[in-house]
């Protein structure tokens, strides 16, 4: 197994721990300290792993499946602990929707020998949803803190949104007929 595949199973191995944080009490008041260290440890990783992938030629099939999954696994993780703490179940609902809703159209696409790539607005957004959790679980105990949350949150929103409209938009020769020919 490669270092990028290895980078992406140690992201799969810490969000037990992310959440064991997030929802326990075990530290007391350094639990969202330890919870948000290890969320942004995971998120380095998959900027780190498909670097090292892309740069030495070690791309695999198993890191094609698994460094998307382990994303989704992670920001998804994180977003159901903020759920009436920090975020609306309605919020959580759209974001975990269209990570299905792409991840439906890409294997459709896939059926028919199609591969969609990861497009700008879905790194721009995944990037964002990252930096709303981080700012979220730090929680600064500030009047002006509250505006930033809000502004991450439904900025993140909007770029979920439109990152899905896009894929749609791109690709919608794959579910009207099962080809891009």
């Amino acid at each position: 197994m490669n270092l990028p595949n290895k980078l992406t199973l140690f992201r799969v191995f810490l969000i037990p721990f992310f959440v064991v944080f997030m929802l326990l009490d075990i530290t007391g008041e350094y639990d969202k300290y330890i919870a948000v260290s290890i969320f942004i440890i995971a998120s380095l990783t998959d900027l780190l792993d498909g670097k090292i992938a892309r740069k030495y030629n070690l791309v695999t099939n198993f890191g094609k499946f698994m460094d998307p999954l382990a994303d989704k696994l992670l920001v998804c993780a994180a977003l159901i602990c903020l759920i009436g703490d920090k975020l609306h179940a309605w919020i959580v609902i759209v974001i975990i929707s269209r990570e299905f809703i792409v991840s439906g159209l890409r294997t459709v696409a896939s059926d028919n020998g199609i591969v969609i790539a990861a497009s700008w607005w879905g790194k721009v957004k995944t990037t964002l949803q990252m930096l709303m959790i981080i700012v979220l679980i730090i929680n600064l105990d500030y009047k002006w803190y509250s505006i930033v949350e809000y502004i991450f949150v439904y900025a993140a929103l909007a770029l979920t949104i439109i990152s899905l409209i896009d894929y749609l938009v791109k690709n919608k020769k794959v579910l009207s007929d099962g080809s891009s020919k």
